[in-house]
């Protein structure tokens, strides 16, 4: 089709002669910036003699005035285009706000390389399952400097989605669209406790022989970059049987890079996904997640905090947490959260948390779950750790508390079998959820997330809140 519209444009700027544009816009004149030859030069300014009719933007896209608009005329604007991505992004490059850009399949910033990404850009996966998923992926050593803002976020999407430059949505896809495209994963070399101690893995979601997914080292402090303002739709590709790919997956990443103002809507997996790493991540929100809203792996020992999941039709839990899996030990904290459930669904809980979580959970608010909604601690170690003050709970605040419900759910084996759990035998377990946890009026709450951070996000747009 590109070459079909690249080969219609010559045939139109070969049937007219050059003219001087300068009775239209003077001097200087709007210039033709969209790297189509119009018979001339490109580039050329539209008050030189030699200017010829820039070649019309016919692709749909409105361009902040009107489509097909000349620039022979005052109003005359750069074309948009499409641009399509594969592979390894092997020189800094940006990607500008005028196109929108395709990832078709797997684009991957290497180490040394930094990828720029200007506010109001789109980004549109392709579709496609298992090697053929489409994501971005910022290996280890590569750097993303996205950097939107509220007033223009950056837009991850699926390319049916369609929205069109200078648009923050489109109007055919909603929240129960999912698994359209991949997503989006950054990799560093931060600690990460692995099975067997080994100080590298790879990350969950891209093939084993696809080197460039591994993450994992002993770098604390290191830096992949800014992601912040940044909204991610319609993802979760599957890539295997059980496998899918969260909305944004953070692999080993370092305290220096910087999370902040991201949301994942109607992700088929997971929202937001870290796998051990140090760094900080601010005002996240998750919506209509397929599986869990935040959730934490491999000893990650970062904050994560002002945050916000909101349940949809199909969503398991607000948060999942697991713990070390190899020596190396780290502790996380989650604070000042809101989380929000969906009322109906079996398997819509607040919290899951599992082998051996080592943390604390501060400062929750939550409403809108069932009655049968519970917190879960899933194994006799995850029990324990409670037991001995390695992981803690404090300033829950719940509409329509109920502290047994804090107690009821029988633990499991890594199987899935019921067992005994020493916190079900253990009546402490209920006299200190009594101790966390509130019960309050819906509105009346003092802990959680500030809401009004939220504002610039599709979900607010949407009224999931």
């Amino acid at each position: 089709m590109e070459k079909l519209l690249f080969s219609s444009l010559i045939m139109v700027s070969m049937a007219i002669t050059s003219i001087s544009c300068d009775d239209e816009t003077g001097t200087g004149g709007a210039s033709c910036f969209n790297g189509i030859k119009d018979g001339t030069e490109t580039g050329v300014d539209c008050g030189g003699p030699d200017c010829g009719p820039c070649a019309t933007c016919d692709d749909g896209i409105k361009n902040g005035q009107e489509t097909g608009i000349d620039c022979g005329g005052p109003d005359c604007v750069p074309c948009t285009g499409l641009i399509t991505k594969s592979g390894q992004i092997t020189a800094d490059e940006t990607w500008t706000s005028n196109n929108i850009y395709i990832l078709a399949g797997k684009v991957v910033v290497e180490d040394g390389i930094t990828l720029t990404i200007e506010p109001g850009t789109i980004i549109k996966g392709q579709k496609g399952t298992g090697s053929l998923s489409s994501a971005l992926i910022v290996a280890r050593g590569g750097k993303i400097m996205a950097e939107g803002t509220s007033e223009s976020p950056i837009i991850f999407t699926s390319i049916d989605d369609n929205i069109q430059v200078g648009q923050k949505a489109g109007t055919n896809l909603n929240e129960s669209n999912n698994g359209l495209w991949g997503g989006v994963l950054i990799l560093g070399y931060a600690k990460g406790s692995f099975k067997g101690d080994v100080t590298e893995v790879q990350i969950e979601g891209i093939p084993a022989g696809d080197t460039f997914g591994l993450y994992g080292g002993d770098d604390d402090d290191d830096n992949s970059g800014v992601f912040k303002y940044v909204s991610i739709r319609h993802g979760g590709a599957l890539i295997g049987e059980g496998n899918e790919i969260n909305g944004l997956t953070l692999g080993a990443v370092g305290r220096n890079t910087v999370i902040d103002n991201v949301e994942v809507v109607a992700n088929f997996d997971d929202g937001v996904e870290f796998f051990g790493g140090t760094v900080n991540a601010s005002n996240l929100i998750v919506w209509a997640q397929g599986d869990d809203g935040l959730d934490i792996d491999q000893a990650y020992a970062g904050t994560v905090t002002n945050s916000l999941v909101v349940l949809g039709e199909i969503s398991d839990h607000a948060f999942e947490i697991d713990g070390p899996e190899g020596a190396y030990q780290a502790q996380f904290t989650i604070s000042n959260t809101t989380i929000i459930g969906n009322g109906v669904t079996p398997g819509g809980e607040y919290a899951d948390y599992r082998s051996k979580a080592l943390g604390a959970t501060n400062n929750i608010y939550a409403y809108g779950f069932k009655e049968s909604s519970d917190v879960e601690l899933d194994n006799n170690g995850v029990s324990q750790n409670f037991l001995d003050g390695k992981l803690t709970f404090s300033g829950w605040e719940v509409v329509g508390f109920d502290n047994s419900i804090f107690a009821e759910k029988v633990a499991k084996d890594q199987d899935g079998n019921e067992t005994e759990s020493k916190i079900i035998l253990n009546p402490d377990f209920t006299e200190r959820a009594a101790a966390w946890t509130t019960e309050v009026m819906q509105g009346s709450q003092t802990v959680g997330a500030d809401l009004s951070q939220f504002n610039w996000t599709y979900a607010k747009a949407k009224g999931a809140f």
